[in-house]
């Protein structure tokens, strides 16, 4: 199980470094730029996660693996931007996965550090969101998941469906696939349909 856990969390800081990567690109970084974005967007949203169950230090600052994992990401979307830009819109989609695993692998690690099943659902939905926020920051967007698309609202019912699971019984592999899955789904029928939650209207003149 727990080199399940870690296949997603690699799987996930991969995603989200080439994702990081892709938007710097856009933003006309240079390489050291490029590799700064691609390593927020990977490892911030774990560190928080780590920190706040008591992991500490955090498995992106004790294993190397997770800082080359991203910096080959970034050197991979530095040169081949190109090629990855043939897919449709490919920073939302490459976000998309990396959100998905990270908030099932962190509901998963919350649940095996002894929270319920509501702060670890809390826990995988903030491991998804912070790399997201940092990358966007860093480049003044206003970060996705305080816009009206499903966002946080797609991590949380997948990090739910990974609580939920383990409260069942279930085998863990099932649930974390379900629900990285389900986060990923619907992401990705928000991107494509423009699904959105409502938004207040200004008052009128």
């Amino acid at each position: 199980m727990a080199t399940f856990l870690l296949l997603l969390d690699l799987l996930g800081t991969f995603v989200f470094a080439l994702s990081g990567a892709m938007l710097a690109v856009r933003h006309r970084l240079d390489l050291f730029g490029v590799l700064v974005l691609a390593c927020a967007a990977a490892v911030s949203g774990g560190i928080v996660r780590d920190v706040l169950i008591g992991a500490t230090p955090p498995a992106a600052l004790t294993h190397a693996r997770y800082l080359v994992v991203a910096c080959a990401a970034g050197l991979a979307g530095f040169r081949w931007h190109a090629l990855v830009e043939r897919l449709r819109n490919p920073v939302q989609i490459l976000d998309a996965a990396g959100l998905a695993l990270f908030a099932a692998s962190g509901t998963g690690k919350a649940l095996d550090y002894g929270l319920g099943p509501l702060s670890a659902t809390l826990l995988g939905m903030l491991s998804g969101i912070g790399g997201g926020i940092a990358r966007d920051l860093l480049v003044a967007r206003t970060p996705v998941v305080l816009q009206a698309e499903l966002y946080a609202v797609a991590a949380l019912a997948g990090g739910g469906l990974v609580a939920l699971g383990r409260l069942a019984g279930v085998p863990d592999p099932w649930p974390l696939a379900a629900g990285a899955a389900a986060c990923f789904g619907l992401r990705f029928m928000a991107i494509r349909h423009g699904w959105q939650l409502p938004v207040a209207r200004p008052p009128g003149p």
